[in-house]
């Protein structure tokens, strides 16, 4: 007889199926799909300021064109004639350190900094010390800068959401702190979506082996977009050129103008 091995996400029975002890056929219609990758993770549901907090965490990685390598890779897969799920398993493994994985770093860097400060009232101090150090070793530090926005969108949405749900806290400050540092001493730098999710990560006390997860959970649909139009608009095994890409698609419009 095999030895035993215990998990504690999800129990199947006849009829039954129970994620982390909630009947699941319960949870249909009354959790948000953010809510219910937040149950599978932690084991607790969130509150709703916290789920809309996490539905805005996925829909900011969403997508972000075609010229990101994991579009490429997907685009490129769906050129040669394969399925959809081995395109978005080809834009998946390209999610790594400097793509997507920047988040599971800067976590690190920002909870690093958060233990070396010590104190809230340090978080200033040692954010220009950390950031000082970086800038000496002429590294790139995960979280900061962007290779087309000077100013990234998502993330100040991401911190007033924050602000909202009462989640802000040291990891938030922390990393505005590393942003006003680098400012400070001569290389104004944004923080990116992966560095405002990765502070928003912190203070809801997520695991950092857990951290690129988030990406890639967002990242899929468009990824699934992505391949399905290569496949249904243009010619197979094709030298993809992403500078002649044109966009034709919904002129500018706006949320709030739906008059619902």
């Amino acid at each position: 007889m095999a030895e035993q091995w215990e998990t504690k996400i999800t129990s199947v029975k006849t009829n039954e199926i129970r994620v982390r002890g909630y009947r699941i056929d319960e949870l249909m219609g009354k959790l948000t799909f953010s809510q219910a990758i937040y149950l599978l993770f932690t084991g607790e549901i969130p509150g709703k300021e916290v789920s809309d907090l996490l539905d805005a965490i996925f829909i900011s990685s969403i997508d972000h064109g075609v010229k990101p390598p994991s579009a490429l890779a997907a685009r490129n897969a769906v050129s040669t004639g394969a399925p959809i799920n081995a395109a978005v398993a080809s834009g998946i493994l390209c999610i790594n350190d400097f793509h997507g994985g920047a988040i599971y770093n800067a976590m690190g860097v920002i909870k690093n900094a958060i233990e070396r400060a010590g104190t809230p009232e340090k978080i200033e101090t040692t954010a220009q010390e950390v950031v000082s150090e970086w800038i000496n070793s002429k590294k790139h530090m995960p979280g900061v800068g962007h290779r087309i926005h000077t100013n990234d969108p998502r993330t100040a949405r991401l911190f007033e959401l924050a602000e909202k749900a009462g989640i802000s806290a040291d990891g938030v400050r922390m990393m505005q702190s590393i942003s006003r540092a680098f400012a400070d001493q001569g290389k104004p730098l944004p923080i990116n979506v992966d560095g405002g999710i990765a502070a928003i990560l912190v203070d809801l006390n997520i695991p950092q082996d857990l951290a690129n997860a988030f990406f890639m959970i967002a990242r899929v649909p468009g990824l699934c977009a992505q391949a399905y139009e290569e496949k249904m608009t243009q010619p197979r095994m094709r030298n993809i050129q992403l500078d002649s890409h044109v966009y034709t698609g919904a002129e500018d419009r706006s949320i709030d103008d739906r008059g619902e």
